[in-house]
């Protein structure tokens, strides 16, 4: 059986306090923005990967959209059930890798936040399959939302000491970062307290991009419109122009 890769590792166990996590608390400020993006309409079908414990999907069901979210984690999804059941929603919520989706021109709109997924696998070219398959399963016209990792942020700021400066009490903490000029990915040792109470910590990776990698994976994957902005947690904007302040980068592309 081939050796677990740490985001699968990550997320086993993690659902309850994952919740918890300081970057996962913007959900009502982010979902009025992808609103204004989908012009209201409560007709478009939304498909979410890498949907994790349901926060996005269970906040734009009650507000009247038609939600599928797809996620690896069989823990993270048992949560999000619950949290739906609970709530006397009914939600869409499916086990699939993201690099390998079902779907075909199924959705008008797509979403990935908080990395959702993307980037955390282990090489780019599996990076890319999952911009393949939520092409592949977009239909055109269709509008793709997704959030990623700003390769520029690293280049004049420590992505350690920023990760200290955003936690909270009893969140992960990421230590002995290096980021790796070639490979624009940050090596970093994760630590943190599952929801049995057990101490973990795993050796991760993740790759970080600059806009124009973005702009042209998805101009060759056939996207006519790209845009590309700042992502302040709970608060997207367009009118947050991309700085070397940004952490994350917030891409909103058009087939």
């Amino acid at each position: 059986m081939a050796k677990k890769q740490w985001y699968e590792s990550l997320f086993e166990n993690y659902a309850e306090k994952y919740d918890n996590e300081s970057f996962t608390q913007g959900t009502t400020g982010e979902c009025d923005f992808i609103e204004n993006e989908l012009n209201f309409d409560k007709t478009l079908h939304i498909l979410d990967v890498g949907c994790g414990t349901g926060r996005h999907d269970i906040e734009l069901t009650k507000r009247g959209y038609k939600l599928t979210g797809i996620d690896l984690s069989e823990s993270q999804l048992a949560r999000a059930k619950a949290k739906a059941a609970s709530a006397g929603l009914n939600i869409d919520f499916r086990q699939h890798d993201a690099r390998n989706l079902p779907y075909e021109a199924e959705f008008d709109i797509v979403l990935m936040l908080c990395e959702g997924g993307f980037p955390l696998m282990e090489t780019d070219e599996m990076n890319f399959e999952i911009l393949q398959n939520v092409t592949t399963a977009l239909k055109s016209p269709g509008k793709f939302i997704f959030t990623t990792l700003n390769g520029l942020f690293p280049l004049y700021h420590s992505v350690e000491q920023f990760c200290a400066s955003e936690s909270d009490k009893g969140n992960a903490t990421y230590r002995s970062n290096t980021f790796n000029l070639m490979t624009f990915r940050d090596h970093n040792i994760t630590e943190l307290e599952d929801d049995s109470g057990n101490l973990r910590s795993l050796d991760c990776n993740e790759r970080y991009y600059v806009p124009s990698e973005i702009t042209w994976l998805l101009k060759s994957l056939g996207y006519r419109k790209i845009e590309i902005f700042g992502a302040k947690l709970g608060a997207f904007s367009r009118n947050d122009k991309l700085t070397t302040e940004d952490f994350e980068m917030l891409v909103i592309a058009e087939k």
